[in-house]
């Protein structure tokens, strides 16, 4: 199994812009697509986008189906 990498805890400020510089506010994205730019800044991307929807700055309806910038 190979070595499991985490998230910092609580991500700096400068981290956390960069990462949602990566998203258009007003659009709607795919899993698939913010997955994809989730790749270029952390290999666990599922990780990613679950903190990023838990801290609130990605929106997802119930079923998952999209993704919205929300700051």
């Amino acid at each position: 199994m190979p070595e499991q990498q985490t998230l910092p805890p609580q991500p700096s400020v400068r981290r956390t812009g960069q990462v949602t510089a990566l998203f258009s506010g007003g659009r709607s994205y795919t899993e698939r697509e913010v997955n994809e730019a989730l790749l270029t800044v952390h290999e666990d991307c599922s990780a990613l986008r679950r903190h990023l929807v838990v801290a609130g700055l990605l929106v997802r309806p119930r079923d998952g189906s999209s993704y919205r910038r929300v700051r």
